[in-house]
């Protein structure tokens, strides 16, 4: 469920936004356009709005401005630290994406970057499963998250990393649970959305999925 993450994420929190500015040259393709890729997953979502993997609250922050509602769910006891003294009033619950309090009230967007990758193919699954049912018709799911266009495309990205010596980076996408396009569509499809993909930099994708 992404919690074997946990004490990274606790380390990583003090300095997370400084990895993700783009100035770490070894994510900077990862991380290249971050701002970017928020505003657009802020744009495609709706006013009551879900968040799964809040970090330090750079999205929540961009929900927030654009007036909508955000439950955030966030696992790291640090991340939630960082959010918290940055939003004080944000409604921030310890849980994962496949484990959360229950909610109080009907959301119409559920949200999420770079973290959807911390589950097994099993576990989005039973994610997207959850998801189906918390969701009213026309619903929507917005993740932005790394992903590949197909196997081949992985073991290239793993071989080009490898030639860049990025082995920290190459560590990560042979640790995490990075998985094919082709594996997303037929997850979301399984639970009745309707699932599109927008690439946004080198790694990372739009997913955005409408409940049918």
């Amino acid at each position: 469920m992404g919690r074997e993450f946990i004490d990274l994420f606790d380390e990583w929190s003090s300095s997370y936004d400084e990895t993700v500015s783009g100035n770490d040259q070894e994510y900077k393709e990862v991380f290249h356009k971050y701002d970017e890729i928020l505003e657009t997953v802020v744009q495609r979502s709706g006013n009551i709005v879900l968040e799964f993997g809040v970090g330090t609250g750079n999205l929540s922050e961009k929900l927030l401005r654009s007036g909508k509602q955000v439950i955030g769910i966030e696992p790291s006891e640090g991340m939630r630290e960082k959010a918290f003294e940055r939003h004080p009033d944000l409604r921030l619950h310890d849980g994962d994406f496949l484990s959360f309090p229950k909610l109080d009230q009907e959301i119409d967007t559920i949200v999420s970057t770079y973290a959807f990758h911390h589950l097994t193919d099993e576990e989005k699954d039973r994610a997207i499963g959850q998801y189906s049912q918390l969701l009213k018709k026309n619903g929507k799911i917005v993740f932005a998250d790394t992903a590949y266009l197909h196997e081949d495309d992985k073991i290239e990205r793993h071989e080009k990393v490898r030639s860049q010596g990025f082995l920290n980076l190459l560590k990560d996408l042979q640790t995490e649970y990075y998985t094919t396009l082709g594996v997303l569509e037929d997850l979301f499809k399984k639970h009745d959305f309707e699932v599109s993909f927008k690439k946004l930099n080198e790694y990372v994708w739009l997913m955005e999925a409408v409940k049918k």
